[in-house]
């Protein structure tokens, strides 16, 4: 098999075919599959269209990013295999940046993502989480600089992931419960608990327009994470630890009051009651002993704020 980049898309239009020019470039050119969550078969429209070079599966319907990318593995294998949001330019050598990080031991590559609006601010460099399990983007914020002596995080970002086929499969990659948001996070706890380790890949930068497809301040997608996150927490077994989901109920309470204060809108409240409700039918699992921040709650929300930029 050979090292495969998957592109979930639901809109494809430019931002897609940015993408895809983007890896047409890399030396060597990857092997590529447009991941293709659109009704009307946008994405692989695109690939007959204008990159005949790449692949692409289509399922009529949006299964959400992680059930979709889990069957385009299944249906296009490859190893290792790479995941690449469709609003995010590779620059050269990302490719081969994620591949080279790859070494024994590990299973999970995070790869770099630069902001469109500052390409010499970090966007994530993988993700992070606290006792809570509340997660963050590793470095969000901070100049290219601080790569030069930036720990491993506990993971990738899913929008920039390289991860070894055979540890993916061995925790049963993606959990499909969760539609979007979070379930990178779940996957890199999953498999810090199954012993497969993560790097950072500094070489393996791509240029990130955020939350391009459903905004970066907006109901729908507070009501996407906050599902996510009621989920997490459930399914992690914080209905038996009363002192640590006191605290997440505290900071989690905090994060909601902003959203209708700043945002106007409950919707993430009532998500986060729905997920907590939804992970009761969730294959219980635990969190790993290590890799997780020790950090206050003030100090969580701090890191979160960072992240929710105009």
């Amino acid at each position: 098999m050979e090292t495969t980049v998957y592109i979930p898309t639901l809109r494809a239009g430019k931002r897609l075919a940015q993408t895809l020019e983007s890896l047409e470039r890399q030396e060597p050119r990857p092997r590529v599959v447009v991941v293709d969550n659109s009704s009307e078969g946008l994405g692989a429209e695109l690939v007959r269209g204008r990159f005949r070079w790449a692949r692409s599966v289509a399922f009529g319907v949006n299964l959400g990013f992680g059930a979709a990318l889990n069957r385009a593995v299944r249906d296009e294998p490859g190893d290792p295999i790479v995941f690449l949001n469709d609003d995010v330019s590779a620059e050269p050598g990302f490719v081969a940046g994620l591949t080279e990080a790859l070494t024994p031991g590990v299973g999970m590559v995070a790869g770099v993502l630069l902001r469109e609006e500052d390409p010499g601010r970090i966007d994530s460099a993988g993700v992070v989480a606290d006792r809570t399990l509340l997660g963050f983007d590793y470095l969000s914020g901070e100049p290219v600089e601080a790569l030069e002596s930036a720990d491993d995080p506990l993971g990738p970002t899913g929008g920039a992931a390289l991860y070894r086929r055979s540890a993916f499969e061995q925790v049963g990659g993606f959990d499909e419960g969760i539609f979007l948001y979070y379930e990178d996070l779940d996957l890199a706890l999953r498999m810090r608990r199954a012993g497969f380790g993560c790097r950072l890949a500094p070489s393996a930068r791509g240029i990130h327009a955020y939350s391009e497809t459903l905004g970066a301040n907006t109901g729908r997608k507070y009501a996407m994470t906050g599902w996510s996150r009621g989920y997490l927490l459930r399914a992690y077994g914080f209905g038996g630890r009363p002192l640590l989901l006191a605290r997440a109920v505290a900071v989690e309470g905090a994060i909601c009051a902003g959203q209708v204060v700043f945002q106007r809108t409950a919707q993430g409240a009532r998500a986060r009651l729905r997920g907590w409700r939804a992970g009761r039918r969730a294959t219980p699992r635990s969190a790993p002993e290590d890799g997780l921040l020790d950090i206050s709650a003030r100090d969580a929300l701090t890191l979160r704020r960072r992240r929710h930029r105009s």
